[in-house]
């Protein structure tokens, strides 16, 4: 299986003012991956998103607000039969 984006990275952000459509642009812009879902209101936004870096997901998300239940997940090992 070849996989374009080999990180499943998901987490809640707590915060206030959260606009998902600005999130949803910066993700865009700034990050290279696929499958984003940016879904929420103002005070709470789950955040799925497949890339290389997640690292650079939470550094962002974390400038936002208080991110939690925070799962990456490695779907190049998952694919494998690994534990992800």
């Amino acid at each position: 299986m070849d996989i374009t984006y080999r990180y499943d990275t998901q987490l809640l952000i707590d915060g206030k003012n959260l606009d998902e459509d600005a999130i949803d642009d910066y993700f865009t812009e700034h990050f290279d991956g696929d499958c984003l879902l940016v879904v929420g209101d103002e005070e709470t936004i789950k955040i799925h998103y497949h890339t290389d870096e997640p690292w650079k997901v939470l550094q962002y998300c974390a400038t936002l607000g208080e991110i939690y239940d925070i799962v990456v997940e490695d779907m190049d090992r998952q694919s494998r039969g690994l534990k992800g």
